[in-house]
């Protein structure tokens, strides 16, 4: 199998396993016990903790282990509104559904008010929108995406995070796709709230991080035993935590020359794409610009278009047609229809890593090609 769906999730690193299995042979303990075997697991989860921290030049208390990405924007997004106070919402309608119906679903609770930054040619948000947003809403939680998961498009984390403080409202920045893709540095970009799913980086699923940043108190999301400096309650995870600090220490010990690689293979396919097909063309920014791992391509209308993706499947190649939380959703993806992709095209995202090479780009071409023409 051909894996380029690599937005999707990505396949887990032999070293990350490895670490994996002996935390789980050897560190059994529960943290929260004062035993021996106890405090040893108390150890690796705040080894983990620290080196996290380290990478994103933040303070280790300011990192948050949990179970997903997900439930790290619920936390925010819950503790904002409930604990802060934050009446206003400023997002975009491009933001990844662990945003969209969660603020959705506490709009129903809440007097809430949502407001959407106006989106630009090719999906580009618009900064003088934000701006006037925040002229009129200061005090407001901004929730935008560092990347978006299906066409790539990228924000200024700086711009955006400078703007925000200058108008006295809080940042959530939505980094799932970015964290161990490019450096953070938490300490320059004054973002209030970050976020982390192990699997997004060769680590395993059912383990993420939360960025709180150390003046914000807010309540827990689950409530329960005092862990997590009693902002998630539950035991943790050991061997997914030490799982997710090596994947940390793999994605930025190497980052220049990962970064370089898959801008590569990018680069290919997008040029051999050029080449075969008529009429091709790319959704948002992600082409020449934005995320180097994300390519979203569409293609023109053929009798064999519609079927693209599942002749693709057949043939042993796995891509997406969007975001894999809207999976096995027929109608066109709303990131697209609202940066006014046509619907009479087909389109598909293909998503790399460290693991692909040139040789699978040039079956993939092969077949997008063979299956069009057939």
């Amino acid at each position: 199998m051909i894996y380029l769906d690599n937005a999707a999730t990505t396949p887990l690193a032999p070293e990350v396993l490895e670490v994996m299995t002996k935390t789980a042979r050897e560190n059994f303990g529960n943290p929260s016990s004062i035993h021996k075997l106890g405090r040893e697991a108390r150890v690796k989860v705040e080894e983990a903790r620290s080196k996290i921290a380290s990478y994103l030049h933040a303070i280790p208390a300011e990192i948050i282990f949990t179970s997903s990405g997900t439930e790290a924007i619920n936390l925010v997004l819950n503790g904002c509104v409930y604990d802060l106070g934050i009446k206003n919402i400023i997002t975009t309608p491009l933001e990844h559904p662990a945003v969209l119906n969660t603020l959705k679903y506490i709009g129903t609770k809440t007097q809430l008010n949502i407001n959407f930054v106006n989106i630009g040619n090719r999906g580009k948000i618009k900064m003088d929108s934000l701006d006037a947003l925040l002229k009129t809403y200061p005090e407001s939680l901004v929730v935008l995406m560092h990347a978006n998961n299906e066409i790539g498009n990228m924000i200024e984390l700086d711009e955006v995070s400078n703007l925000c403080k200058n108008y006295n409202s809080l940042f959530l920045a939505d980094t799932v796709q970015t964290i161990g893709k490019f450096k953070h540095d938490f300490l320059k970009t004054p973002v209030d709230f970050a976020c982390c799913s192990a699997h997004k980086i060769h680590g395993t699923k059912g383990v993420g991080f939360l960025y709180l940043k150390s003046s914000i108190n807010m309540s827990p999301l689950i409530f329960g035993g005092g862990q997590e400096r009693n902002m998630r309650a539950g035991t943790e995870n050991i061997s997914g935590i030490t799982g997710m600090a090596k994947a940390m220490e793999l994605a930025y010990d190497n980052l220049s020359k990962n970064q370089t690689y898959i801008r590569s293979l990018k680069s290919y396919m997008v040029s051999l794409l050029k080449e075969n097909i008529k009429d091709i063309k790319f959704n948002g920014e992600c082409e020449d610009k934005g995320l180097y791992t994300v390519l979203n391509v569409s293609f023109p209308k053929s009798k064999k278009s519609e079927l693209l993706l599942f002749n693709l499947d057949i043939a042993g190649i796995a891509a997406s047609g969007g975001s894999a939380c809207h999976s096995g959703d027929e109608s066109i993806s709303y990131v697209l229809q609202n940066i006014g992709s046509d619907p009479k095209r087909t389109s598909i995202r293909f998503s790399f890593s460290r693991y692909n090479t040139r040789e699978e780009i040039d079956v993939c071409v092969r077949e997008i090609v063979k299956i069009i023409n057939d």
